[in-house]
């Protein structure tokens, strides 16, 4: 129950963060003297409406995301005579700008508030944290077997590091031989050894020399599909049970909460980035995942793969992270938007810069300003732009259905 209740919450939150785009649209609008239509949540049939001043707002029966109305578009826009002088294509180029650019703001606003707000309730992780030393945080037995979550199976005792006479606190300097630095430099030593490890560990003063013997965990053959989707081999891998340290949350307070989130924005801005630069490299992850491969968790996710894991994290209790997912997406959304394609938002922005561009030119080689783009002359690239997003956004869909991400 808990479960649904967090798919519907999430999807809710999706649906508002659009409708809250939207209304960055058209409050820059309504304030720059444009003539707003309508602005409506959802799309089809009409449920209902209201009418004030100039502008009719509503609800559609199908809440898909929303829309805002600004009359005067492109030339093509039908518009009332009387509206005519308040056409977005008629006005300042710095107005049309603020009214194109209000939007992905909004969604900037409202991520960083999600954020003020993870800060104050339980607080932030680094998003670029040193790597985790080779320090021993907790001793555990090894089972025989752990599942393609990464679930155990059940175990007892001492594990192969405590046999070995391993105790928390200790940092591990050198294994086999070769130093480590890190944790990330031990577990291929481990995954790569025929017998047993010899560790050079770092007991306060004492530096001791210790043998682990790893103990050899299974994967069961179901939990591994080739290509084909069929059953493949049973995969091994070797481990002494430890675990290192995890990251720790920074704490805020009232005073403290903006400041620590601004930086926060900062790294997941750049994450953000990076995960947009990234998405035609994952097509083919994707398609990996769809025809029986394994789901790469770097992989991007569809409206209904986020509200699944929004809807997971609310059954699991981590509306930390269900906070956090619902301030991501926002901020990608925000720089999605600002993409120099039609149809997003960035396209109209390019758009308005080009015109600028050419009547300073045109003005310096004495002739008269240019008129409006011809939006007609632009709709096979902004067709083929739409094709490519649809059919990204199939696949996404298609991976979540058939091998969804499982971050719980």
């Amino acid at each position: 129950m808990v479960f649904v209740v967090g798919v519907v919450l999430f999807a809710l939150g999706l649906l508002l963060s659009i409708a809250w785009h939207e209304c960055g649209h058209m409050w820059a609008a309504q304030r720059t003297g444009m003539y707003v239509r309508r602005y409506f949540i959802g799309f089809g049939p009409t449920l209902w409406s209201t009418r004030r001043g100039d502008t009719e707002y509503g609800v559609k029966a199908l809440p898909l995301g929303g829309f805002c109305d600004i009359a005067g578009m492109t030339t093509y826009d039908e518009i009332v005579p009387e509206q005519r002088h308040r056409a977005m294509y008629l006005q300042h180029p710095w107005k049309r700008l603020v009214v194109l650019f209000a939007g992905p703001l909004q969604n900037f606003i409202l991520g960083f508030v999600l954020i003020v707000i993870l800060a104050l309730g339980w607080g932030l992780p680094n998003l670029n944290p040193p790597p985790t030393p080779a320090r021993v945080a907790a001793l555990d037995c090894v089972g025989s077997s752990m599942s393609a979550d990464g679930t155990m199976s059940a175990c007892s005792g001492t594990g192969p590091a405590g046999a070995a006479g391993l105790r928390v606190g200790d940092e591990i300097v050198a294994a086999d031989g070769k130093a480590v630095s890190k944790a990330a430099d031990l577990s291929p030593i481990i995954q790569q050894s025929q017998g047993p490890v010899s560790l050079t560990v770092r007991r306060g003063e004492q530096t001791l020399e210790l043998t682990v013997n790893p103990a050899t965990v299974n994967t069961p053959p179901a939990a591994n599909q080739d290509q084909n989707g069929s059953a493949a081999a049973p995969t091994s891998k070797r481990m002494i049970g430890i675990a290192f340290p995890g990251q720790e949350l920074q704490h805020y307070n009232v005073l403290t909460a903006i400041p620590g989130a601004a930086v926060f924005t900062g790294q997941l801005m750049e994450k953000t980035w990076d995960s947009l630069i990234s998405m035609p490299s994952k097509i083919a992850d994707l398609w990996t995942a769809v025809t029986g491969g394994q789901r790469s968790d770097d992989t991007p996710v569809s409206v209904y793969g986020a509200s699944v894991i929004g809807g997971e994290a609310a059954d699991h209790g981590s509306w930390s992270f269900f906070i956090f997912l619902l301030a991501s997406i926002n901020f990608f959304l925000g720089v999605f938007n600002l993409i120099p394609l039609l149809p997003l938002d960035g396209g109209h922005m390019a758009l308005v810069g080009y015109e600028k561009v050419r009547d300073l030119v045109r003005r310096r080689l004495g002739k008269p300003a240019g008129g409006p783009v011809d939006y007609m002359r632009l709709m096979p690239a902004t067709y083929a732009v739409i094709a490519v997003m649809g059919c990204y956004m199939v696949l996404t869909l298609a991976a979540d259905i058939i091998n969804p991400i499982k971050v719980f």
